[in-house]
């Protein structure tokens, strides 16, 4: 969660105003018992402990950028709530209209951005943020990551080559991934973009892990283990040969596994556990 502060003057270095009737963070059940103390006074050990960010209304007169950080002392008066605040300089900075964009993106309502208020919003601001910094340190020419979407705490991709022979192997993932609560899914599950290759990222950049099958050496998997390397995701490799784990991946450990019944039970046990594990510790 994160406090939603919009003023159409905008707001100074680090202090500002907004009208006490403007204050709709007690408005939800959610969030009525935290923030609201006694006598109508807001808690402000509860306003302290989520980040805030701060902007001026779309058309308002104030500065162009938004500011991040968090409230350090609220003082509530009849019309109007003094705001002190520190902003977050680790945070890069980003305009009102590029926050409007990436609201957009990830279904944040842009209607709240147009008058004066404060609210709480329900989403992880400094996850937004960094997303915003990947995407815009980010920039191949081949495919995008603004179509990718957003991360799936319950994706796992599995990344293999398309062949009868890997058939049961997919299905032994399935089954580990699905005994866990999660979704696992390939590239072919998925028609979304005219390119294969932009299918293949989005699917890798949604996913919470990507389950790389180097079997055969296949040069497209050892392309989407690059992908998945770069966007930081938790890649589990898995191949039937020690030989088919190239050199300049071999300091990784990686799952062997036999393509019989009794090898992909294993298989799907480990695979299990080792998801369970990366879960545990993000």
């Amino acid at each position: 969660m994160f406090h939603l502060l919009v003023s159409y003057e905008g707001w100074s270095e680090n202090a500002g105003a907004i009208p006490t009737g403007r204050i709709y963070i007690d408005q939800s059940e959610q969030t009525l018992s935290e923030f609201r103390g006694e006598n109508g006074v807001l808690n402000i050990d509860a306003v302290r402990r989520i980040p805030a960010l701060l902007m001026t209304e779309i058309g308002g007169t104030g500065p162009s950028s938004v500011k991040i950080g968090h409230i350090t002392s609220v003082s509530q008066g009849s019309r109007n709530t003094i705001l002190q605040y520190s902003t977050d300089s680790g945070v890069p900075s980003v305009s009102n209209s590029e926050f409007q964009a990436l609201a957009r993106q990830h279904g944040l309502s842009t209607g709240a951005l147009n008058h004066t208020h404060w609210e709480i919003v329900d989403f992880d601001l400094y996850r937004l943020m960094l997303l915003r910094y990947q995407r815009n340190q980010l920039s191949p020419t081949v495919f995008s990551f603004e179509q990718a979407g957003s991360p799936q705490d319950n994706l796992v991709s599995v990344m293999m080559p398309f062949g009868a022979e890997l058939t049961s192997v997919y299905a032994s993932l399935q089954s580990a991934v699905q005994s866990i609560g999660m979704e696992a899914r390939r590239a072919d599950d998925l028609w979304e973009h005219q390119f294969v290759i932009q299918d293949i990222v989005s699917l890798i950049a949604r996913s919470r892990v990507v389950i790389c099958d180097c079997s055969g050496r296949n040069p497209n998997v050892f392309y989407e283990v690059g992908i998945a390397h770069s966007l930081g995701k938790e890649a589990i490799l898995i191949a039937q040969t020690e030989a088919d784990i190239p050199f300049d991946l071999r300091h990784i450990r990686y799952l062997k596994y036999l393509n019989n019944k009794e090898g992909l039970n294993i298989l799907s046990r480990e695979i299990a556990k080792r998801i369970q594990t990366i879960l545990r510790n993000p």
